[in-house]
């Protein structure tokens, strides 16, 4: 029993691809003179209490938002990570003098969407319902009655989402570069875990809301059909007797780029795949004098499909499907980043083509093509941008927030064509510093570390981004064969004889996939010694099913019949051996042992097993009880390029002698988790009943 390969490929369908939309710059006119734009500042209105008001009147359709946003400083959370996220998920799940049925059903009612997080909260609906709609946002906000059930599902669904980006190559490179960047002891260089999630209390979630939540440091935005008069008086009615308070303030120390770089590898030795990340802080505060140069600069360095970066590792080397850099800006502290996903083998390659690029917009002068073709593409962006009553809103949120010129915005397109060649020059060499950035990698160790220490010092983290030491080659014995450790998992689940004896088998289960609404019913029916079928449904609706039923295959996807691949029947085939094992040694599969990894703690063999038409894949083995721990393989993602595909095997149970896996977990982008709740065996299954 090895994966459900059809799950697999319809969870790469389910994956969303994000398409990003490219502008030709390539023969763009040059600007003309900065055009003089008006923009509506909605003036600020502040009530007693402290809170802030801006009103962005737009009457084209008959629809109303509000949001209240915090000004707080970042906070450190520590040991309890993920307090304050819980704590704007909890907010919104009942109230003191509503439950979340009742609420739900209220918001529901009326049409509105109503959403908190730890730092905000915010409603729309059309203008006939809002003033009800808004009534519930501060409902929610001034009476959360934080209930323990919900925390406790909160809980669960945040560590159900942790334990799918636990093995997820750029979630790993996400808290790496996190902790490394800005320190384990600043607010953005920590993130949350199981350990910290699970350690939250509902005292916790209490203090952060009693202590952050007041008038006196948030805004309240209203966006829409509604006029200034009428926003004002929500606001009082609603929100005028929320008490102020005092709220906790912090500085920090600015985080300190390394003297020399730092490559930093994470060994992930199922990776085909190197993700590469360079990164560095930055101090760019937003509205600061080098922010528009700076976005200039960076958008002829990486910030799109048509910059150096993309054309250098995709375009000319093929190293990659996409480069980027990206320049953000913060308060605290902004950041400078450049990232690409790569072959293993090109890794060394990709490295040196990132620092060719970041050298030479530090040492040569840009071009003026290429700063005309920037400055018309945000000219556009621009003017597009205030097409939307959010965008104003939001302008005048930053000037209040970040104390910019009131004229900021106005002086935007007037300050953009005031950029030339030297000045993004001059923004290169003070924001990309190729001498003093870390290198994070997240891949093969063993097969990608050679060479890279003529870029930096190389040193070595755990997907924690704690520095570990590199990793070892655990010695294999030389009497341990592929052929062995075959026949130790035949034996450990219960021999040949037992395996033989079973006749047939029906499995029903529950597939859980992170995301989706409803959970599937699983059904795998086996009549020993080729013939398999398998079902995911969704009520009555069957979603996927396949069969092999003596050298008789059939697929189908939503009532669809879908034809069978050449390499699809040999799985199927495996699939309906029941122990795929013994299908492997009937057809003369090889093998290689790869050596001995970590496989959730327990030393596994890990070989690479080649099929009688050429498809390989790894499984890794339990060294210690020969059973098999994990399954993967590379696959054709599409525009997402290869994806590698990851099945851990947990669980087993006996059947009639021999051993079965019940819990299956698929980790494909998304995690899909199968436990087989009822296991039959020999029940005398007929063929028709497996169809």
């Amino acid at each position: 029993m090895n994966t459900i390969k059809n799950i697999i490929r319809i969870a790469l369908v389910m994956l969303p691809i994000t398409l990003t939309a490219q502008i030709d710059r390539s023969k763009a006119p040059k600007p003309g003179p900065a055009p003089t734009i008006n923009i509506n500042q909605p003036p600020m209105i502040t009530l007693p209490n402290g809170l802030k008001i801006f009103v962005v009147k737009n009457s084209k359709l008959p629809k109303v938002s509000a949001t209240l946003t915090l000004d707080v400083d970042p906070f450190i959370e520590g040991d309890k990570a993920g307090y304050a996220s819980m704590a704007g998920s909890l907010m919104s799940v009942g109230t003191t003098t509503k439950t979340k049925e009742v609420l739900d059903e209220e918001v529901d009612f009326l049409g509105a969407d109503l959403s908190t997080s730890a730092t905000s909260a915010s409603v729309n609906s059309l203008t006939n319902n809002f003033e009800k709609a808004f009534s519930l946002m501060a409902d929610v906000v001034l009476n959360p009655s934080f209930p323990a059930d919900e925390l406790e599902k909160i809980r669960k669904r945040t560590i159900s989402g942790l334990q799918t980006q636990k093995d997820d190559p750029n979630a790993i490179k996400n808290r790496v570069v996190s902790k490394l960047v800005y320190g384990a002891n600043h607010p953005y260089g920590e993130f949350e875990t199981e350990e910290t999630v699970t350690k939250v209390t509902l005292d916790d979630v209490k203090k952060f809301y009693n202590s952050y939540w007041k008038p006196n440091v948030a805004y309240l935005v209203f966006v829409g059909d509604i006029t200034t008069e009428k926003a004002k008086q929500l606001a009082t009615k609603y929100f005028g007797k929320w008490q102020k308070g005092t709220v906790p303030t912090y500085t920090y120390a600015m985080p300190k780029a390394p003297a020399k770089p730092i490559v930093a590898i994470v060994d992930r030795p199922a990776s085909v795949q190197s993700v590469i990340s360079l990164n560095a802080p930055i101090q760019l505060k937003p509205g600061s004098e080098d922010v528009i140069a700076t976005s200039v600069m960076n958008n002829i360095l990486g910030e799109s499909g048509t910059a150096r970066l993309f054309n250098n590792l995709r375009e000319k080397h093929g190293f990659t499907y996409g480069a980027y850099s990206r320049i953000n800006t913060d308060k605290l502290v902004g950041s400078f980043s450049a990232d690409a996903s790569v072959r293993n083998e090109k890794t060394d390659s990709a490295i040196q083509e990132f620092f060719v690029e970041l050298n030479k917009i530090r040492k040569e002068p840009v071009s003026e093509e290429e700063i005309s073709n920037v400055k018309n593409y945000l000219n556009g962006s621009f003017a597009r941008s205030l097409e939307r009553p959010s965008t104003v809103a939001s302008f005048a949120l930053n000037v209040a927030r970040y104390n910019l010129p009131k004229d900021y915005y106005q002086k935007y397109l007037s300050n953009l064509a005031s950029v030339n060649i030297a000045m993004v020059q001059q923004m290169a060499n003070k924001y990309v510093t190729p001498k003093n950035m870390y290198i994070v990698i997240v891949g093969n160790a063993k097969e990608i570390a050679k060479g890279l220490d003529k870029y930096g010092e190389v040193k070595y983290f755990d997907a924690n981004g704690n520095e570990t030491t590199a990793p070892t080659n655990k010695a294999v014995d030389a009497s341990i064969t592929g052929e062995s450790i075959i026949n130790k998992y035949i034996t450990a689940v219960g021999g040949k004889t037992a395996i033989d004896a079973i006749k047939d088998v029906n499995m029903t289960g529950i597939a859980k996939i992170d995301g989706a609404p409803m959970d599937f019913a699983v059904t795998q029916k086996y009549i020993l010694p080729n013939s398999f079928s398998m079902k995911m449904a969704a009520g009555p609706m069957t979603i996927i099913s396949q069969s092999a039923i003596n050298g008789e295959y059939a697929k189908s996807q939503q009532g669809q019949t879908i034809p069978v691949e050449e390499d699809e029947k040999e799985e199927l085939d495996e699939e309906a051996s029941l122990i795929n094992e013994l299908y492997y040694i009937k057809n003369n599969y090889k093998y290689v042992v790869k050596g001995i990894e970590d496989v959730d703690g327990k030393d596994a063999y890990a070989i690479e097993i080649t099929s009688a038409k050429g498809r390989t894949f790894t499984n890794y083995y339990d060294v210690a009880t020969g059973l098999k721990l994990k399954y993967s393989h590379v696959e054709d993602a599409g525009p997402q390029g290869k994806m590698t595909i990851y099945t851990d095997f947990g669980e087993y149970k006996t059947y009639n002698g021999v051993q079965l896996p019940t819990k299956i977990t698929l980790f494909v982008g998304v995690k899909i988790g199968i436990t087989m709740n009822d296991v039959k065996v020999n029940t005398g299954l007929k063929a028709e009943e497996i169809k």
